[in-house]
């Protein structure tokens, strides 16, 4: 019987997808029979923590949630917020004659249709439903050619999932140990954090050169018109056949790389120019070539992220959850691929745009096939274009924001993948002439017009460098010929410096670990945000900073794990995962490798052949021996001068000399700091204010010195009590201390006002019947106190100069319940791509944050209320939603008895109350265990 033809005798079918917004959009394209349902992304995972695992394990396996001695059996459990969800799937699926898995088409969505159908142990027919599209033909095509579930797609999803629980579990207790609690490793996230490190390892050790050379704008005499300038500029190129020095001869330690070119200084350079004055210059060669550009391929999810980035300034995050905005309600088509494959039907529909809009001479004769360029790129998907075999113009969506903006840049790349080459010239001139002096000085330019725009009329592609010339641009010389007289209307000497290389962006990341065959695309969003979150990486602008903090991770992790960290073995642990889902390598000898070693290269890298020999050891070994990993000795970094940089429980700090010793200074490190500015000259500065300590004077009256103090609350003032004085104990006598007011800065404060605050809290008289009223500063500002009762005031200010008629006239008025009068925001960033709300930079308690109304999210270091991007605040509101633990479904409250029923109920109460407290004692006691459990195991459990 065929999956359709029992409906129509009225069978019922539930079909099963991940999200609720899909769900919606295809109980649209499905008849009556259906019932959409979504799982809510995955239903179980592996454990989070030993309390989670059933009481028949033990030992390791309680810990890892994988038995590693009995073939790496994974223990999966249910999630916690996902078991009402599951029962109401079992419910439905009780009442359904047949059951379709409809998650997403990749490994993942795999995964999850194999759990599905493992926690609900159907006993229909089950079928495994595909599409790469939301639309009603896709959807209902889906539905009449189901397949079975692919189990090597499922054995490479588990694998991967195992292969980084290990990696976390045993690699993430080491960073516990010997840098800091709560930091984690995870196979692609600490290679994608060394990649940012070693960044800025290179910017510190560089050195800049300086360089000059000349430029001249030459006149050919004749007037000028669009299409043939009179005058062109071109650059000092050779002296006497010897070429001048640009910036790419200079290596990173500012020398020259190679004495065959010619290094101008300044005083050479003005020298030149001023002898070339009045000199008669020749053209001396003109080499023109013609000029042709393909379009670009197809969006796959890498490309898509760099190209969002470049031209909208999203984030890798916000990118993807704007995608899956699109393809769940039908416009675009599943925006995780490698592929750059187009369909018939695609193609036909991008061709027939090309036509309609651009005209026929921009449609080549034959469609456009691009090939895959990415390694085990899973073919039989599509890229990502608009949905549907006529796609939508932009216009047509109804879309808005940035929905509408990231459709339009997908349309365009579809479009403008099926047209016709951009053709034109480019032309290289050479000028020369005499100088004064007798040498001879050649310059040149470079021109480039464009004849036939080709698919440059729909799309051009952006560049990672903003001061990169795009493919667009023209260049239009003058129309010289060799032997033509020029005349030279300026020379000019120009001085250059060489420039360290760039920090990474997220678009330039991605491109990295793409290119170097590290993890997937469909995880470089994730893996962006996990060294985000756990400061690993900063943001300045749009530029991955690494943190003091990352650079002791990857310090040990270099040292003491350094295979786990090499690129290239983490690309052939790729290889080898792909090999698994192509079953051409079983899961758990290759497993087996990578934990245990067993003679072999670990982690498959013999299958590769990486020349390492039998010797190498599994990750099990590597972790086994923590003594001969110096702590101290991988937080520290000489930066000179005999200062050295810690990285400590608290934070980044400078410290010269030796503790208890004389002349021993230290001083905390700014949490913002780039580690490329952390100069001797800066480090200085800081330890000449020794632990950020400010001497404002001494205190007249009890003759203590006051200090002001960078605190990890905040700023603060504070005073030095004597040596004599007991600072613990029974009679410990603890120092006046307060928190500087938000308009006070450290280095301004002045002694008169640090005792001003630490007179606080400060009375202000007492009411009628005797109670005393203190204007106080607190966590959440200033306030006012009468016994229990608080009031809050308007300003800092006010703590100072309220008077007792103004505190009861406050205390007069009604307590004000809930929030007061909202302060208006701080900067508009726009709509929400997920929530379609209003999202706005906020002023509250700790400080700025962005909410959109439902969600809130505090800026950051590296974020301001300047500087931060719309972008980045929805990337904000994005992760700090993942992190959210779902809501609970509210109970329904008990239906109401009726008198009838109450007479009865009251008869059975008493004996009803004996048994229910032994049950409650029961429960009780139970919960305090389990609690107990899950505080033990969450302060030990690491993440992946």
């Amino acid at each position: 019987m065929s999956p359709t033809s029992e409906t129509a005798h009225g069978g019922r079918r539930l079909v099963i997808v991940e999200s609720p917004a899909k769900a919606k959009t295809i109980k649209g394209y499905l008849g009556p029979g259906y019932v959409v349902e979504a799982s809510v992304g995955h239903i179980r995972d592996l454990p989070s923590g030993a309390a989670e695992v059933p009481e028949k394990y033990t030992g390791e396996v309680r810990r890892l949630g994988v038995d590693v001695e009995h073939d790496f059996q994974p223990i999966y459990v249910v999630n916690a917020d996902k078991r009402a969800q599951v029962k109401k799937l079992k419910d439905l699926l009780a009442e359904s004659d047949e059951l379709f898995l409809a998650t997403d088409e990749d490994r993942e969505g795999e995964a999850i249709a194999w759990h599905l159908q493992e926690v609900l142990k159907p006993k229909v027919p089950v079928h495994r439903m595909v599409f790469h599209e939301i639309t009603k033909d896709a959807i209902q095509q889906a539905v009449r050619n189901p397949r079975e579930l692919n189990k090597r797609m499922v054995d490479a999803q588990e694998t991967r999932r195992i292969l980084d629980r290990l990696y976390g579990y045993e690699v993430s207790p080491v960073l516990w140990k010997k840098v800091m609690r709560g930091l984690s490793a995870g196979r692609v996230q600490s290679v994608a954090t060394r990649l940012v490190v070693e960044r800025e390892r290179e910017r510190i050790a560089f050195r800049s050169a300086e360089y000059w050379d000349l430029t001249g704008t030459f006149s050919t005499g004749r007037p000028g018109d669009p299409t043939d300038p009179s005058s062109l500029t071109a650059r000092l190129a050779a002296v006497d056949g010897k070429r001048v020095a640009q910036g790419r001869d200079f290596g990173a330690d500012g020398r020259l790389k190679s004495e065959s070119v010619l290094h101008l200084d300044e005083e050479k350079a003005r020298a030149l120019a001023a002898s070339l004055a009045g000199t008669r210059f020749a053209v001396r060669s003109v080499e023109s070539k013609p000029y042709r550009r393909s379009p670009y391929a197809p969006f796959r999810t890498t490309t898509l992220q760099q190209e969002a980035s470049r031209k909208l300034g999203f984030g890798a995050k916000a990118t993807m959850q704007v995608a899956q905005k699109l393809y769940e309600n039908g416009f675009i088509t599943y925006m995780r691929t490698d592929s750059t494959v187009l369909s018939d039907t695609a193609v036909a529909a991008a061709r027939a745009q090309v036509t309609q809009l651009y005209g026929a001479g921009y449609l080549p004769e034959k469609p456009r096939v691009y090939a895959g360029k990415v390694k085990n790129a899973q073919e039989a998907h599509e890229a990502i274009r608009p949905s549907g075999d006529r796609f939508r113009t932009p216009a047509e969506t109804g879309l808005t924001g940035d929905q509408f903006k990231l459709y339009e840049l997908i349309w365009k790349r579809t479009v403008a993948s099926q047209m016709k080459d951009a053709t034109g010239d480019s032309v290289t001139v050479k000028i020369a002439g005499t100088s004064a002096d007798g040498r001879d000085a050649e310059f040149s330019a470079s021109g480039k017009t464009i004849t036939f725009h080709g698919f440059m009329k729909a799309y051009v592609e952006g560049a990672d460098d903003p001061n990169a010339e795009l493919d667009d641009r023209e260049r239009r010389l003058p129309q010289v010929a060799e032997g033509d007289a020029l005349s030279a209307e300026e020379i000019t000497a120009d001085g250059h410096a060489t420039k360290p290389p760039a920090r990474y962006t997220e678009a330039t990341l991605v491109k990295e670990l793409e290119e170097r065959e590290i993890g997937r695309p469909s995880t470089y969003a994730s893996i962006i945000g996990t060294i985000l979150d756990r400061g690993y990486v900063f943001k300045k602008g749009t530029a991955l900073v690494p943190s003091f903090l990352s650079f002791a991770v990857v310090n040990l992790l270099e040292k003491h794990f350094g295979r786990l960290v090499d690129y290239d073995f983490t690309a052939r642990m790729e290889d080898d995962l792909d090999r698994i889902a192509r079953g051409e390598a079983q899961s758990v000898p290759w497993l087996k490798r990578f934990y245990f070693g067993e003679g072999e290269a670990a982690g498959g890298a013999a299958d590769a052949g990486n020349g390492d020999g039998d010797h190498l050891g599994g990750l099990k070994e590597l972790v086994t021996d923590l003594g001969a990993i110096d702590a101290r000795e991988i937080s520290s970094f000489p930066v000179g001068d005999g200062i050295v940089l810690r990285v400590g429980r608290y934070g980044a700090y400078v410290e010269r000399g030796e503790r208890d010793q004389e002349g021993y200074q230290k001083a905390d490190v700014p949490e913002d700091l780039a580690p490329d500015e952390l100069t001797v000259a800066y480090a200085e500065e800081l330890l000449a204010k020794p632990s950020g300590d400010f001497e404002l004077g001494t205190d007249p009256a009890s003759g203590h010195q006051i200090v002001a103090k960078a605190g990890r609350y905040g700023p603060y003032v504070t005073e030095i009590l004597p040596d004599d004085v007991p600072k613990t104990g029974k009679n410990a006598v603890k120092p006046r201390t307060a928190s500087l007011f938000k308009t006070m800065s450290l280095d301004t404060v002045t002694l008169e006002e640090a005792l001003q605050l630490m007179s606080l809290p400060r009375v202000v008289g007492t009411d009628a019947e005797g109670v005393e009223i203190t204007a106080q500063n607190g966590r959440y500002g200033p306030y006012l106190k009468k016994g229990t009762d608080s009031r809050s005031l308007t300003s800092e200010d006010q703590l100072f100069s309220i008077t007792l008629d103004e505190a009861l006239a406050i205390y007069a008025q009604p307590k004000q319940r809930g929030r007061a009068a909202a302060k208006p925001p701080l900067k508009e960033l726009g709509t929400d791509p997920v929530s379609e709300k209003p999202v706005v930079v906020k002023d509250g308690r700790f400080g700025p944050y962005v909410t959109d109304g439902e969600t809130n999210a505090t800026l950051r270091t590296g974020d301001s209320v300047e500087t931060i991007t719309p972008e980045r605040g929805y990337e904000l509101l994005a992760e700090k939603r993942a992190k959210a633990p779902a809501k609970k479904t509210a109970k329904k409250a008990p239906a109401k008895k009726t008198a009838a029923k109450k007479t009865a109920a009251k008869k059975t109460t008493a004996a009803k109350t004996t048994a229910a407290k032994k049950t409650a004692a029961k429960k009780t006691t139970t919960a305090k265990k389990t609690t107990a459990a899950k505080k033990t195991t969450a302060s030990s459990a690491p993440q992946d």
